[in-house]
């Protein structure tokens, strides 16, 4: 099933501001809490699907993404990468938008939060792909150093908030007896401590593990673009959830062919009796090489189409083409018989410049390559 747009989804407009974005999911997250829809399906499935939304718009760079290429911008990890994100990632992750007052004690919100799930830190890699690949999708495999909890290595229910991730103060104060509650500060609101560090452990309980990841990258990726793979980040200690693996993608520089958006550039180059008579070229496209005609009498500057022969659309909306940019050469130097052929030439008529008025001018042929 498609996915919905996610202006759609927070009942909002492209031009919304940080603010409006965070009132209307302030607003849906209200609306189908689980709290207030216990045991329905449909409303967890939306609740979700609006907390989604607002992962990928209150994130300038990610919504710049979004509003560019759509979700096949994330399409390496889907809903929030992929990742599939659980009621306890998002109450972690945004619980903070809603303060002490979201209806007074909704599970993983009101009343200042109650235990929380830390999260490991993101990872950065960056993965070089050529142009062919960028074409035809691929499938990487890397080898990623990131934390994991060492072996061996137990926890216990924290003595100072006994779990719960909070602790509780009573003061008198002249308005009579107040109760506040803050997160535990002995173990950071996780509601765990460190019982028994295992073999290799840092005081977190983690060590450095070498893993090799799979990373599914979408045809018509650009240079730049980051995809996130989540979960496979660092890990968190105890019940932690684990950071996300952020890639970053590097083209490679191509060497016949220039990239521009979804369209690709070649140069051809014909030499003058090639021009004068017509022949055909082999010339190199992403997926192999293909054979062209060149009409005899072909004009240096022709620009011929080959359509369907670029770079898929990130957005799905079909392929660029492939653009080949046809250069009669002139020869520098030429023999005794050569020259006297040409000055016999010069007079001739059919060696006389006749541009037809069909003929496009060079900022026409530019104005057809951009339309």
């Amino acid at each position: 099933m498609a996915k919905r747009d996610y202006y759609e989804i927070l009942g909002i407009d492209k031009g919304a501001s940080t603010a409006e974005i965070k009132k209307a999911y302030r607003k849906k997250a209200i609306e189908f809490h689980p709290d207030k829809n216990p045991d329905d399906k449909e409303a967890e499935a939306k609740f979700k699907e609006a907390a989604e939304a607002y992962e990928v718009l209150s994130n300038p760079d990610k919504k710049a993404r979004y509003d560019q290429f759509g979700h096949q911008a994330f399409e390496n990890g889907g809903g929030f990468g992929g990742g599939g994100m659980n009621m306890d990632d998002i109450f972690s992750q945004f619980g903070d938008i809603f303060g002490g007052g979201f209806g007074g004690g909704f599970s993983g919100f009101g009343g200042g939060g109650g235990q929380r799930r830390t999260k490991g830190s993101n990872l950065r890699i960056r993965v070089k792909l050529t142009l062919e690949e960028i074409a035809n999708g691929v499938e990487k495999k890397v080898k990623v150093k990131r934390k994991v909890q060492a072996p061996g290595t137990t926890y216990k229910t924290c003595p100072t908030c006994n779990g719960s991730g909070q602790v509780t103060r009573i003061a008198n104060t002249i308005l009579g007896r107040m109760q506040t509650s803050a997160s535990c500060n002995a173990c950071g609101g996780a509601g765990q401590t460190i019982d028994k560090l295992g073999s290799g452990a840092d005081a977190q309980g983690l060590k450095v593990s070498e893993e090799t990841v799979s990373i599914k990258i979408p045809a018509g990726v650009v240079d730049g673009m980051q995809l996130k793979v989540s979960g496979k980040g660092n890990e968190a200690p105890g019940n932690g959830i684990s950071g996300d693996l952020i890639v970053l993608i590097e083209e490679e520089q191509h060497p016949k062919l220039q990239r521009e958006g979804d369209n690709l550039h070649y140069d051809l180059y014909v030499s003058f009796p090639e021009a004068v008579l017509g022949t055909s070229k082999e010339i190199d496209t992403v997926t192999g090489k293909v054979r062209i005609k060149v009409e005899a009498g072909v004009q240096s500057g022709k620009i011929l189409r080959l359509r369907g022969k670029g770079i898929p659309s990130i957005n799905g909306y079909g392929k660029g083409d492939l653009l080949v940019h046809v250069n009669v050469w002139t020869p520098k130097t030429l023999s005794k018989q050569q020259k006297e052929f040409f000055e016999a030439m010069q007079d001739d008529d059919h060696f006389a410049p006749k541009p037809e008025s069909s003929d496009k001018s060079f900022f026409e042929k530019v104005k057809d390559m951009f339309s």
